[in-house]
């Protein structure tokens, strides 16, 4: 019992500071400015920590490294899908998009097309991935908190559900981008940490000799040497195959379309500083899935197959948590127990800074660009009324997002944060990139690619595996799977640009071409940006 008195004191604590944290910042949150991009305060370390601390989700630290321990290299494959995309966001992204908009990913688009039907397309889009990705964090903190209290009841886990629903809807309406970057830079600190701790302590059992740890996970899999192969995941079949070139396309692509990592790139003063964040960002998050190796792999050697892996009846979200029990002197000692409620706090810190910042991303948007851009497009708006409908619309999608939530908790967290890399790779990455280096693009094409992209994503998950079918789907009774492949960024990627092409060559609107030349200069300068973003 003690033990569960010291993980539910490390948990309240992390609560507790995060909560500090908010009202904090709450009392600097004064203008609009000052809610949806921290008032473009943040230095270039401070947002690439918080970049870090909003990346690094449930999935990464809990789905990743169970992925890792049941399915050895395949599952490693997420961490470096995770990783190369970072490179595109780099590239392409970061620094232009901070030049060309303001608060939300719709501004750019907006910037040289009509506003209505753009802003009301992109306002969709966002809403719909941060759903998704939030399921994932939510589903995340329901198994996590049954963990630490040695319980295994449903009731426990959907109010967990809801305590995190409503402490996201919390942090968002109270502290707005800044409270949300602090939660997330505290969250990014104590992430590394604790991964490094156990980390250091998986390799003192292996004399710190990575092949001695490799061939104990090897063996202890009962795979033996099939475990540190490619094909145990996906490979068996040519369906298999073609299932991990869509889920590699997905990640790849899907971190240049999140829209909660896309607003952080507002949050610094100078373009310079965007670039900055993102290569503290890599630096970060490069460490951390280099660290996900030894965790999962540690997983792999030192824990029972039942308890991770999902055939046995394991839980293999619940990889590094019990991994932290085992290092720390397993079930029942201290220490095992002191490490378990630490690595558990720390994720249960992730998923309040994720959730947060998907928060913000999606009501910054209904209120930006659905209120402000689309439903009182010709009468002023004070910044008091649009923060007013941001912080409505925050207690919306908390609602929405733990309904939700509740239903999926059967599905692996790492494959829902999958699915919504999906959905912003063929919604949101289509119209973002066309808009920066295509002059003849319109609002015809940017609606088409954005809806397209959307419909085809969720429509081809619908009819997939994942939701009927099989013993692991959302309704496991059911069978309607017609598309046979789990994550349908393959077909769904290349179709949102597609239509994006189609949309613009079947019409003409020559005042997005004349803007171009002025977005164009902006996006590569940072001309105008600072006066767009005072106003």
């Amino acid at each position: 019992m003690d033990t569960q008195l010291l993980t539910t004191f490390l948990f309240l604590s992390v609560v507790a500071l995060t909560v500090g944290i908010t009202f904090w910042a709450s009392r600097q949150t004064k203008t609009a400015a000052d809610f949806y991009s921290g008032g473009r305060s943040f230095s270039g370390f401070q947002n690439g920590l918080a970049i870090g601390g909003d990346y690094m989700s449930a999935a990464s630290f809990l789905g990743i490294s169970g992925a890792i321990a049941v399915y050895g290299y395949d599952g490693f494959l997420y961490s470096i899908g995770f990783l190369v995309a970072w490179l595109v966001a780099l590239l392409l992204v970061a620094e232009m998009l901070r030049n060309a908009g303001r608060y939300t990913m719709a501004d750019q688009l907006a910037f040289r097309m009509r506003q209505r039907p753009v802003r009301t397309a992109a306002s969709i889009s966002t809403v719909v991935v941060s759903i998704f990705y939030l399921l994932a964090q939510m589903v995340g903190a329901g198994s996590l908190v049954a963990l630490l209290l040695g319980v295994d009841s449903q009731a426990i886990k959907n109010i967990t559900i809801i305590g995190v629903g409503a402490l996201m809807i919390f942090y968002v309406v109270v502290g707005g981008m800044k409270g949300t970057t602090y939660v997330q830079i505290v969250k990014a600190v104590l992430l590394m940490i604790g991964s490094a701790l156990i980390v250091l302590l998986v390799l003192a059992k292996f004399n710190f000799n990575l092949s001695s740890l490799l061939g104990a996970a090897a063996e202890n899999s009962g795979k033996g040497e099939a475990f540190l192969q490619p094909g145990l995941q996906y490979g068996a079949t040519l369906t298999s195959q073609i299932d991990f070139l869509s889920l590699g396309l997905a990640l790849v692509l899907g971190t240049a379309g999140l829209p909660h990592i896309l607003i952080r790139f507002y949050t610094v003063p100078t373009a310079q500083d965007a670039r900055k964040s993102v290569l503290w960002a890599i630096g970060l998050i490069g460490a951390f899935y280099l660290m996900t190796l030894v965790l999962g792999f540690g997983a792999a050697a030192l824990l029972d197959r039942d308890a991770v892996d999902p055939v046995e009846g394991g839980n293999q979200n619940l990889a590094s948590p019990l991994l932290a029990e085992a290092v720390g002197g397993g079930t029942g000692s201290t220490g095992g127990a002191i490490l378990l409620a630490l690595i558990a706090a720390v994720a249960f810190a992730t998923i309040l800074a994720v959730v947060a910042g998907l928060t913000l991303a999606s009501s910054s948007s209904v209120a930006h660009d659905l209120y402000k851009g689309v439903i009182k497009k010709d009468q002023p708006v004070t910044e008091k009324d649009e923060v007013r409908v941001a912080r409505i619309a925050a207690f919306g999608i908390g609602a929405v997002a733990i309904a939700l939530s509740i239903p999926a908790q059967r599905l692996n967290i790492a494959f829902l944060v999958a699915l919504a890399f999906a959905v912003a790779a063929s919604a949101n990455l289509p119209a973002i990139i066309f808009n920066m280096f295509w002059k003849r693009f319109n609002t015809r094409g940017a609606t088409w690619s954005i809806y397209g992209g959307l419909t085809a994503a969720v429509g081809l998950v619908l009819f997939s595996p994942t939701v009927s079918s099989l013993p692991t789907s959302l309704f496991p009774n059911a069978d309607w799977a017609i598309f046979p492949l789990n994550n349908p960024g393959i077909v769904s990627i290349p179709l949102g640009f597609l239509l994006g092409y189609l949309g613009t060559v079947t019409s003409r609107e020559p005042d997005a071409e004349e803007r171009y030349v002025e977005l164009e200069v902006r996006a590569l300068t940072g001309a105008g940006a600072e006066e767009a973003a005072q106003h």
